[in-house]
């Protein structure tokens, strides 16, 4: 079966996939109808989002000292893919570019808590009409005007399912037998599997609250040591960031330990086999020059897709791929034709030759987060070019970063003079209006290239890029600036602040360009 498979997902996608789309655009490649797909065992479909993990914060993308068994143990089942990016580095955009298959500036809700608006059209809708069962569980983030497109809804505020969250001291026990002091979002993830009707394909969106802050302790019974814990460079090394770190690392075993259950059920139903299994982040981790930032520590993602019935274990891929794609491939695996105007292409070919290419650049973008900004990234396999709009803005972390330990130790090491110069560049302003970075010889994006002679060619290369995209996608800079709603200084709540914030629509008197 494997090898009728591999050749059906091959015949459906190779030709309509790659030829049309060719390399470097952004139109969406053509999928096979349902009905190209009859007499085949349409598969399953799990899609699990971490909130606010970093790409590499998982063993399977090499993280030492801390275990993540269950998602490394899904990566060796499946196609790890090592240059992933996401559209946004922020958590309700991110997830709205996701389900819609657009990028943000195009989705109605590329603000933070802006809602999708009434008229959008998800990946979801259509898989519904399929005949697919489809729920979410966990964290939703999308406003309440695409919840219809859902057959159910367990979100993590309700106490509807088989294990309450409306106690933030609740245990439970999941996969290895890990006690979880549970605010995870992701307590119902189980009980929707079982509870799911029996008769059709499913697609479940499971979406946890972990690695978000804030953080407590007593989160697992065996708490990750401060000596297990890297310390990147662009954080201070001391004792209070070591702690507060370690409390994040807690949240992503608990995330794995999640993981680790909703694999067991699928394969406790026999049903593994053919469910297409998806893990991603939403954005980086919340400390300062990661999340909100369009370096590969904000918006570069774990991938891993598994479906043992098809594709072969411990596979990597470096093809570049975007989380604008994630809506057109999913569709393409399920046999449905493709939501009109996506931005995004397939990369189902990857999954069964993961050699193949679908894009030459990856595009991210950075809207109000709590603080206003404007900036826009376009990745290559090799470098990345950010330009910053509104340089006059010091590009300011998030606000639950900013009420961290970890920003309270950088502000007091600044007062003292102690901070590195790339530790101190989240106050810089003015910013540099384009920065461009070599990630062959510089990794950690510390060094901008913008002024050297020797990269004119490639720099000039990653313009014309997010020229031609900017055009086709039809990306603009707004008229009028969002105001901040927290301090710049502290992270408190602003007098201005409002929440649950209104929708753009209601803000701007538009869903589109403003």
């Amino acid at each position: 079966m494997t090898k009728y498979l591999m050749k059906t997902l091959l015949a459906c996608c190779s030709v309509l996939a790659l030829t049309a789309c060719s390399r470097g655009t952004e139109e969406a490649a053509s999928a096979p109808s349902a009905e190209s797909r009859d007499g085949l065992n349409r598969p399953n479909i799990v899609l699990i989002i971490a909130d606010d993990l970093g790409w590499n914060d998982i063993g399977a993308y090499g993280l030492e000292g801390v275990e993540t068994p269950n998602i490394d143990n899904l990566a060796t089942q499946g196609v790890k893919f090592e240059l992933a990016f996401l559209a946004a580095s922020s958590c309700s955009p991110s997830r709205a570019s996701i389900i819609t298959g657009r990028y943000p500036h195009n989705t109605g809700a590329e603000q933070l808590h802006w809602p999708l608006p009434a008229d959008s059209s998800t990946f979801v809708q259509y898989l519904g009409d399929a005949g697919y069962y489809t729920a979410a569980a966990g964290k939703w983030h999308l406003g309440d005007d695409i919840r219809h497109h859902f057959d159910d809804i367990f979100d993590k505020s309700a106490a509807n399912r088989s294990i309450s969250n409306d106690s933030e001291t609740a245990t439970v026990e999941v996969a290895n037998d890990v006690p979880i002091n549970d605010g995870s979002g992701a307590q119902a993830w189980v009980s929707t599997l079982r509870d799911r009707p029996r008769d059709k394909p499913f697609f479940v969106w499971f979406a946890a609250d972990d690695p978000h802050r804030p953080y407590v302790g007593g989160t697992l019974s065996s708490p990750t040591r401060s000596e297990q814990i890297t310390v990147p460079p662009s954080l201070p090394d001391t004792v209070v960031v070591r702690q507060d770190l370690a409390l994040y690392f807690d949240e992503v075993r608990r995330l794995d330990a999640y993981v680790g259950g909703v694999l067991a059920e699928l394969k406790a139903q026999d049903v593994f086999d053919n469910t297409v299994v998806l893990f991603i982040s939403d954005n980086g981790r919340p400390f300062p020059r990661a999340k909100g930032t369009l370096y590969d520590d904000g918006v570069r993602t774990p991938l891993i897709v598994s479906w043992p019935s098809v594709v072969s274990g411990n596979t990597r891929s470096e093809s570049l791929v975007s989380t604008v794609d994630i809506a057109p491939t999913l569709l393409e695996l399920a046999g449905v034709s493709p939501i009109p105007q996506l931005d995004g292409h397939s990369f189902s070919q990857i999954i069964a030759d993961p050699s193949l290419q679908i894009r030459d650049y990856a595009f991210s973008e950075r809207a109000w987060h709590d603080y206003e900004d404007h900036i826009r990234s376009v990745r290559s396999s090799c470098c990345r070019l950010v330009v910053n709009s509104y340089r006059d803005l010091p590009l300011t972390p998030p606000a639950d970063a900013m009420t961290s330990p970890t920003f309270a130790e950088i502000r007091r090491l600044r007062d003292a003079g102690a901070l590195t110069d790339v530790q101190s560049r989240i106050f810089d302003s003015p910013r540099q209006s384009e920065e461009f970075y070599d990630l062959r010889q510089d990794p950690d994006e510390f060094t901008n290239l913008i002024d050297d002679a020797r990269y004119k060619d490639l720099i000039n290369q990653h313009r014309r890029a997010l020229q031609d995209w900017s055009l086709a996608t039809n990306d603009y800079q707004p008229s009028v600036r969002t105001p901040d709603e927290f301090s710049r200084e502290t992270g408190e709540p602003l007098p201005n602040r409002r929440f649950p914030r209104p929708s753009k629509l209601d803000t701007y008197g538009t869903s589109g360009e403003y």
